[in-house]
């Protein structure tokens, strides 16, 4: 696990607000080594969101690179059995890097992120090497209308999906920052992609992925209840073409944003994508902990 100590402290935070909100965050970070433990007392099932409803895709938002919004291109997102699917059997045998991405209809800016999921079948012809068994959860993005046409990536965090290749090392929830960095080891991290210390999850069998997300602060990726990957202070880089197309300011923190999943040409599953809101905790530590300290000893 990535030391969390002195994690904030490389950029000076030049607003009282941003500071009180990672002070609640640090609290927050030293409480919550892990989202799991002995079965207690679970939070309650009505503060959970069912971002997918196991029915239709009614919530969100499909954009796809090269084509507009709402534009379900090969009807690459689709709902059977219960399961969202993202599939490529509508393409003639070609991607042509059409990478796309569902947007959830709400933006969040504190939570945790609970998404289950697995890859199947045999990636796309032409799909690249590296998106073999990959996809990801986008976090802090931009909305997809905000995307230009040809925009491959929404700017964002993504926590990055991976199967193994049924040999070879491959970890999971790592970090990739299409036009983003963040601060890591108390320095600002700008290498594109990190690997966390997951294990390695071979074949089709379903992995739990999840993400804490606590605003401008600190971020936390978990796989199967243990804390792999810890970073901070998410932020824009003013070097990314997309960033400046934007008008986004070099090195301005990102507190909120959409949520999203993608298709990078392997076919993937995900059975559950739900949420903990913790934007009304977060300027309460007391109370935050709280529901911190239920969410690691929930029941799954």
């Amino acid at each position: 696990m990535v030391s969390q100590k002195g994690i904030f402290y490389s950029r000076q935070i030049s607003n009282d607000k941003a500071y009180a909100n990672m002070k609640i965050a640090i609290t927050a970070a030293v409480l919550l080594v892990s989202l799991t433990g002995v079965a207690q007392k679970n939070t309650s099932k009505k503060n959970w969101i069912q971002l997918f409803n196991g029915k239709d895709l009614k919530d969100w938002t499909v954009k796809i690179k090269d084509h507009p919004v709402n534009d379900n291109f090969g009807n690459t997102f689709r709902v059977a059995d219960g399961v969202m699917k993202v599939s490529y059997d509508q393409y003639e045998d070609a991607f042509k890097e059409q990478f796309g991405h569902i947007f959830y209809k709400k933006k969040f800016a504190a939570y945790l992120l609970v998404v289950e999921y697995r890859f199947i079948g045999d990636q796309i012809k032409d799909g690249p090497g590296w998106a073999t068994r990959n996809s990801g959860m986008m976090l802090h993005g931009q909305s997809p209308q905000s995307m230009a046409l040809n925009q491959d990536f929404p700017i964002s965090l993504e926590a990055q999906l991976l199967g193994g290749n049924g040999k070879d090392e491959r970890s999971t929830n790592n970090l990739c920052s299409p036009g983003t960095n963040v601060v890591m080891n108390e320095k600002l991290f700008t290498p594109h992609c990190v690997n966390s210390t997951s294990k390695t999850y071979h074949g089709d069998q379903w992995v739990r992925a999840e993400v804490l997300v606590l605003g401008d602060s600190i971020i936390k990726h978990i796989v199967q209840g243990d804390t792999v990957l810890v970073y901070g202070q998410p932020q824009y880089d003013g070097k990314d073409p997309w960033v400046k197309k934007a008008g986004l300011k070099d090195g301005a923190l990102i507190s909120e944003g959409t949520i999203s999943l993608q298709s990078e040409s392997h076919p993937v599953e995900f059975r559950k994508v739900e949420l903990f809101n913790l934007a009304k905790y977060m300027k309460n530590p007391k109370k935050l902990q709280q529901v911190l300290d239920k969410l690691k000893a929930r029941d799954y």
